[in-house]
């Protein structure tokens, strides 16, 4: 599907996504040549595509060499008018004790991650870690055609299909309209081609809706265009940084959370499947805390996660935040997507985590 549409944010066509598990070192000169040949589809010139071959290849051999369970994630993001490269590094172990430290160039700690950190931040556009001890790291950084081109957004998502399925029956939207960010998540029936379908047109219904629309009225649109599909449980929010406010408004099974420092609020649903059975769609107000970020996802992962788990996670940049649930909730076997969104700042209206 397409990465942006009239102002939607959704997840990346299945041909700009690299995804793979690194356990050998040999994983790196495959991912440079993969990697360059995505930049040079994007227009990226050839000094940006030396720039993000080094830092995969510096990533992928850190996971090869440090990490258990390494995995390495790259991918097309856009905004209205540009086109950047994602990377995402997630690994179980060992976790990195002091962060700071070993993001200077030439130090690490023996095990860990830290060996070339440093350079990646330095060459990349924009990146974040987190790392707990014992329990992994999160690695993103994004690569622009042109410096400082593209425009931060306060919301981010990943998803992933069950094993054995090429296509993901999850999908995520989101729009940012002055000082409120609109977010949907489509948690297609079951999993494969027939509930991608179905989480697609999900995503097609809330890009052909005029915003701004309250959450139920977007979620009446979805349910009507999911009649001709299988159906899914959805979830639609309206999240405004001005009032500190969040609208919801959900329809079976997707999980809405508000998500404050230690502090978790889950936000209601009403039994049905979007497309087939709706009754009594209800929508609900919450108070957002200063601070706070609001965090939707499919039942492919487990909702016995808590920001107790992740001492500081919630302070993180949306995209680590949705990578590291996606990693240690994302434990059910099933298609899993996470969507998560930092309100916008109330004077500029961009995200500054």
């Amino acid at each position: 599907m397409d990465p942006l549409t009239g102002g939607w944010m959704t997840d990346p066509a299945a041909d700009e996504v690299i995804r793979t598990p690194v356990e050998e070192a040999s994983v790196a000169a495959r991912l440079r040549r993969l990697v360059a040949q995505l930049a040079e589809r994007l227009g990226f010139p050839p000094e940006r595509v030396a720039r993000l071959q080094l830092a995969v290849s510096e990533a992928a051999s850190n996971l090869s060499k440090h990490a258990q369970q390494g995995e390495l994630l790259l991918r097309v993001v856009r905004d209205a008018d540009h086109a950047a490269i994602e990377m995402v590094c997630t690994d179980s172990g060992p976790g990195i004790a002091d962060v700071p430290a070993v993001m200077v160039d030439g130090q690490s700690s023996t095990g860990t991650l830290g060996i070339g950190m440093g350079m990646i931040a330095r060459i990349a556009d924009h990146s974040h870690v987190y790392s707990l001890p014992r329990r992994g790291t999160v690695l993103i950084a994004r690569f622009e055609a042109v410096p400082g081109t593209f425009a931060e957004t306060p919301h981010a998502g990943l998803n992933r299909p069950i094993t054995g399925e090429e296509q993901c029956g999850d999908a995520f939207a989101a729009s940012q309209v002055d000082e409120v960010v609109y977010a949907m998540l489509c948690d297609g029936l079951g999993h494969g081609p027939l509930a991608a379908l179905a989480a697609r047109e999900a995503v097609r219904a809330v890009q052909d809706s005029p915003l701004p629309m309250r959450p139920a009225d977007l979620l009446q649109r979805v349910h009507q265009r999911l009649g001709r599909t299988r159906g899914g449980a959805v979830a639609v929010a309206a999240i405004n940084g001005r009032t500190r406010r969040v609208d919801f408004a959900g329809l079976g099974n997707v999980a809405g959370w508000i998500v404050d420092g230690e502090r978790r609020q889950g936000m209601i649903s009403v039994p049905g499947i979007a497309g087939h059975q709706a009754r009594g769609l209800r929508e609900h107000r919450y108070e957002l805390p200063p601070g706070a970020v609001v965090v939707l996802h499919s039942d492919g992962l487990t909702s016995r996660w808590g920001p107790h788990d992740f001492p500081g996670l919630s302070a993180q940049a949306p995209l680590v935040i949705a990578a590291t649930l996606l990693r240690d909730a994302g434990v059910r076997r099933d298609d899993r997507a996470v969507l998560v969104v930092r309100p916008p700042d109330r004077t500029s209206g961009v995200d500054t985590a």
